[in-house]
């Protein structure tokens, strides 16, 4: 099977049932871990980790309990995608959000009036046009009574319905991934930063368990996780912070006006880090120090000062970042276009490219993508969608958002995918919200909370980092077909399964409030407002993406113009995600101990302390499994991870 054996292919589905238990049970239940939606998982990781450790060992005992190189990236990457499936990828944000809107309806917020009648009956398991917290979402909220049993009945048709459009999205990223790999990997270059760990593990893995380098590192957060696991279980056990806000330090005016700046210390962050760039490096924490240099300015200005819509960054900034994404997708397209030429050639069967090694031949990656974003825009369409908003919402999710999240992903190794805009922000440019009409808004507050506000977990990211390891170990890229299918459906079905039966049992409100009251109740939060209230158009929105496109232009062409340039355009990008305001510290650490390294100990150094940065990320990341499994079979509190 050119690279991938049966063997790898079986532990690959164990590995998947217990990569989704582990994340069900860790971000719902335990809730303080939340160990799955990062682009590089650490229950990914980690559980690699133990197998590596295990099969080494192991084969001490017998040979054949030796996995190779092939075998341990098949299986890591089928984790890989059965991770973003079950965590923020789909499943936490699709089932609650299929009973939200009937559960949290009320005379305050007169939902059952505003958007029950344009809600299809077949989007979800309760009746439009019957009252507030009917018993399916009365019992998923608040848990099953003695004697009753999950009403998987009711959950089927919305379920179908909704798998037909999760198909066709991630087929389409699929195809999308076909049709990037080569562009990406082999005329770029770009050198995909999230893949180089497993690949190390997996090739290296001998000599990288001997150097005492990588168990130092490891010990560090060991030590760190293990004294504040038990500091939750006895309180006079002294505990290590990992958070804090900076804006404790700064009460008055103008720095009071500065946007909440948290600062969490992820020694597996820090060690990640270190293999990235330093002018990326520089360019992440202080754009991120610049969107607060605005907040000041706008406040000694007396300019208004208002947070983006479901984005926790300003309205000014927000616009930039869309403005910038614009841009970077227009000239990643741009940067593209000989090899685009040669996929048309193909798609037109005039071509002399060679895709036969490629995932997906061209012709049918097109024809795939194309059919994947007509299928979805109808789907959206009979949600409720006018045709045009459909084509808008889901070409900028495909060409816009889900294309610069992936190369802020292969080229600047960023550990979270997040925006600071929807799609339907873009409409904002040119016309008020309210002008789209309660069908529109309402169809959108399911859509927004599926798919197109939180890309955390986003799955292209994971075809695109599962070929890079594919091919650092010479595995047939069109194997992984199998590979990645086998997995997603596994996971789909073993996570699908979890997400119900979690709620059902434990009840929705006792469990980790972002996936049951947060994320499935913003988007509809904003839209009410829109469609009760027509709104004057905001000035503010178009202004401030011209300024983004502008910036990012200049950034783009300086970048092209002078190799000294230290500024990235697509930090600037990521500047006001919550990406950065989780990661923004870490960076900043990264950057000065690899400057220092390389300046005062060359590229030798920087080698010798490679294990050590590596062996802190597989020990934070191994702690969240132990302290996950710790939680889980002693009933015992488990410590927070600093990667909310």
């Amino acid at each position: 099977m050119s690279g991938v054996s049966l063997r790898a292919l079986t532990l690959g589905l164990v590995a998947v049932v217990a990569v989704c238990c582990i994340v069900a049970y860790a971000e719902l239940v335990t809730m303080y871990i939340q160990i799955g939606f990062l682009q590089l998982p650490p229950v990914v990781v980690a559980l690699l980790f133990f197998l590596v450790v295990a099969a080494r060992y192991g084969a001490r005992i017998r040979e054949r309990f030796r996995l190779s190189a092939q075998e341990l990236m098949t299986i890591y990457s089928m984790m890989l995608v059965a991770s973003m499936v079950t965590s923020r990828g789909l499943m936490e944000k699709l089932i609650a959000l299929l009973v939200a809107p009937n559960y949290y309806a009320n005379e305050g917020n007169r939902w059952q009036r505003i958007f029950y009648p344009y809600i299809k009956k077949w989007m979800v398991p309760w009746d439009p046009e019957g009252e507030t917290q009917q018993w399916v979402s009365q019992r998923f909220y608040e848990g099953l009574r003695s004697g009753e049993s999950i009403p998987w009945g009711a959950w089927v048709v919305p379920l179908a319905a909704w798998s037909i459009l999760v198909i066709a999205v991630f087929f389409g990223f699929l195809c999308l991934a076909a049709l990037l790999r080569r562009q990406w990997a082999d005329h770029e270059k770009l050198t995909f930063p999230l893949a180089q760990l497993p690949l190390e593990m997996a090739r290296g893995g001998d000599a990288f368990l001997r150097n005492p380098l990588t168990w130092i590192g490891f010990a560090i957060p060991a030590v760190i996780f293990t004294l504040n696991g038990i500091h939750q279980l006895f309180p006079t056990v002294p505990g290590v912070n990992l958070t804090m806000s900076l804006n404790r330090y700064f009460p008055n005016p103008p720095f009071s006006a500065i946007y909440p700046t948290p600062l969490y210390f992820s020694m597996a962050a820090i060690g990640f880090f270190y293999f990235l760039p330093t002018d990326l490096l520089f360019s992440l924490w202080f754009f991120f120090a610049l969107t607060r240099a605005q907040d000041l300015v706008a406040a000694v200005f007396n300019a208004p000062i208002e947070n983006m819509p479901l984005y926790p960054t300003r309205i000014y900034v927000g616009y930039q970042v869309l403005g910038a994404y614009v841009v970077l997708a227009g000239y990643l397209l741009y940067v593209a276009r000989p090899h685009l030429r040669q996929v048309w050639e193909a798609v037109r069967g005039r071509g002399k490219v060679d895709d036969s090694q490629e995932l997906i031949p061209y012709r049918v990656a097109f024809w795939g993508l194309t059919g994947s974003v007509l299928v979805s825009a109808t789907w959206f369409m009979l949600a409720g969608l006018s045709w045009w908003v459909a084509a808008l919402e889901i070409l900028a999710y495909f060409f816009v958002i889900a294309l610069v999240m992936a190369r802020s992903v292969a080229e600047c190794g960023m550990l979270m995918t997040e925006t600071s805009f929807r799609p339907i922000d873009m409409h904002s440019l040119f016309a008020a919200r309210h002008t789209l009409g309660g069908s529109n808004l309402t169809a959108l507050g399911f859509l927004d909370a599926a798919f197109l506000r939180d890309q955390r977990g986003l799955i292209l990211t994971g075809f695109l980092d599962g070929l890079r390891v594919a091919d650092g170990v010479n595995i047939r890229r069109r194997a992984f077909l199998l590979v990645f299918g086998l997995a997603i459906g596994l996971a789909i079905l073993v996570a699908g399964f979890l997400h119900l039966w979690f709620p059902y049992q434990k009840g929705g409100i006792q469990l980790y409030s972002y996936v049951y009251a947060g994320n499935p109740l913003l988007a509809f939060r904003n839209h009410a407002p829109a469609i009760e209230n027509p709104v004057n158009f905001d000035w503010r929105a178009p202004t401030f993406a011209a300024i983004g496109m502008a910036v990012t232009l200049f950034l783009v062409m300086m970048r092209m113009t002078f190799y000294w340039w230290p500024l990235h355009p697509m930090a600037y990008a990521l500047s006001a995600s919550w990406s950065l305001i989780v990661f923004w510290f870490p960076c900043f650490v990264a950057w000065a101990i690899k400057s220092l390294v390389q300046r005062y100990g060359g590229m030798k150094y920087y080698l010798f302390f490679r294990p050590f940065f590596l062996g802190m990320i597989l020990g934070e990341f191994s702690m969240a499994v132990v302290w996950t499994v710790l939680a889980a079979a002693f009933n015992v509190p488990a410590p927070s991870f600093p990667w909310p």
